[in-house]
């Protein structure tokens, strides 16, 4: 017999779904009578951070402290005659404020949290190299991956945030994008409401194939830091099957997969030597990158010598001494050199072939990102990535002896681009289009709407 399904109920946070008043919060803290909260808080946090961490006792600390600070909301003539909504939007907003500040000291603090994150993350990263859903027992029918990669880029925004709340609201866009898929496809097959049975399955694919950045460690903060009173109802449903999922990986064995336990170790084997191989690539293009771009400059350097001469001359021995070693000594076999975008075909054409080509890309973490999902935090991010591109481009380029295409069109892109920031559509419309028409629910414009500001909110409590 089915669970029922965890979507039944539209609300997934009760009353406290309501959206979040930050700002209001930081206003009435610079209160004159709110002199006493502040002073409260001040001396909390400096309390915290004097001890050494120790989860079972930060944990009860801030659990008492978050707990306290609520009732005292309630009886203090900053919030008289606030509605309940009002009351716990302030108690939020006082979780968010605190844990913003604690942040550093509390998450993944632990040898044990960050040991448990690196084993969880190495057995994700071999077991999604053989996994396929029939491993997992999902019906042909629930299958849809191209889907499950809107489940899977939901969950892998969990480190972008350090409030409790905002990461447990990653952990339930995933959840939800899930169960409206299968509570689709039930629907349109004449099936039973998908269950746990349907649903536990697919969402521990969903997270193997994302494999999450420190998965143990943000379970934990939540677990010990989010307000106990507002982790109930379905955010504790679908909470709970996430740590059902942690504990599945992580005893994770043949039998798990469907697997006989030979073939199970010859998929782990193989998952490691490819994983192994490419770590050493990659540490091998890493070593020389700074190398080849030296010799990148260099043969630049070269290059404009020739057509500069030396005042004091230069020998045509010295130049042809440094030409062969850049580009050997037969320079006729530059003309033999393919242009980069045959190697560029031919990759396309590779991937078109592969399986899982997909995955690869997701593992992207801007390319599937819209205008609005960037933060202020993710520009160093992609100034670097845009670094090493580029870096990788001019290596490339010389390494073949073809001419480098500089983008001469950049200020017109520039131009596009702010074109269509001011045509974008609102983030709630981005998001209307991105997920399933059927069944999916906002819950008060909390439920997926979590990139909205949550970094200039967060950035805004460690400058308060």
């Amino acid at each position: 017999m089915h669970d029922p399904s965890p979507m039944e109920n539209s609300d997934v946070f009760g009353s406290s779904s309501a959206p979040l008043t930050w700002h209001d919060f930081l206003e009435r803290m610079r209160h004159p009578s709110a002199a006493d909260f502040v002073k409260a808080i001040k001396s909390f946090i400096v309390s915290f951070l004097n001890n050494a961490p120790d989860a079972e006792r930060d944990s009860k600390a801030v659990q008492e402290f978050l707990g306290n600070m609520e009732a005292a909301f309630r009886a203090h003539p900053l919030w008289a005659g606030s509605t309940e909504e009002e009351l716990e939007s302030a108690s939020e907003g006082m979780e968010k404020y605190v844990m913003t500040k604690l942040f550093a000291r509390v998450f993944a603090s632990i040898p044990e949290d960050v040991k448990a994150d690196e084993q969880l993350n190495e057995k994700m990263a071999l077991i999604q190299q053989f996994v396929r859903p029939e491993n997992l027992d999902i019906k042909p029918t629930y299958q849809n991956e191209t889907s499950w990669l809107l489940a899977q880029k939901e969950l892998q925004k969990i480190n972008m945030y350090k409030a409790p709340r905002d990461k447990l609201v990653c952990i339930l866009n995933c959840c939800k994008v899930i169960n409206n898929l299968l509570l689709n496809v039930s629907l349109a097959s004449n099936e039973d409401h998908p269950g746990a049975d349907e649903f536990l399955p697919v969402l521990i694919y969903v997270t193997v194939k994302a494999n999450p950045p420190q998965l143990h460690s943000n379970l934990a903060y939540i677990q010990r830091f989010r307000l106990q009173t507002r982790l109930a109802g379905e955010a504790a449903y679908f909470f709970t099957n996430m740590l059902s999922v942690e504990s599945f990986i992580t005893n994770i064995n043949a039998k798990s997969l469907s697997m006989d336990d030979l073939e199970f170790e010859k998929n782990m084997e193989s998952a490691q030597a490819l994983l192994s191989g490419l770590c050493e690539s990659s540490d091998n293009f890493y070593g020389q990158t700074n190398q080849n771009f030296d010799l990148a400059t260099k043969a630049e350097s070269e290059d404009h010598a020739a057509t500069h001469p030396h005042p004091h001359g230069e020998s045509s021995e010295t130049k042809s001494d440094m030409s062969e070693e850049l580009y050997g000594k037969n320079d006729a076999a530059l003309d033999k050199v393919p242009s980069i975008a045959d190697p560029e075909n031919k990759g396309a054409a590779l991937l078109l072939k592969e399986e899982e080509a997909k995955q690869i890309f997701v593992d992207f973490p801007y390319l599937y990102s819209e205008a609005g999902d960037l933060m202020v935090g993710d520009i160093d991010d992609l100034l670097n990535n845009y670094r090493q591109l580029v870096i990788k481009y001019v290596c490339l380029a010389r390494g073949l002896g073809v001419a480098i295409q500089y983008p001469s069109l950049l200020s017109t892109q520039v131009r596009k681009f702010e074109q269509s920031e001011s045509e974008a559509p609102k983030d709630s419309e981005i998001r209307k289009e991105a997920y399933p028409k059927n069944g999916m629910q906002r819950d008060s414009g909390f439920n997926l709407e979590n990139t909205k500001s949550q970094k200039q909110e967060e950035e805004a409590a460690e400058q308060d």
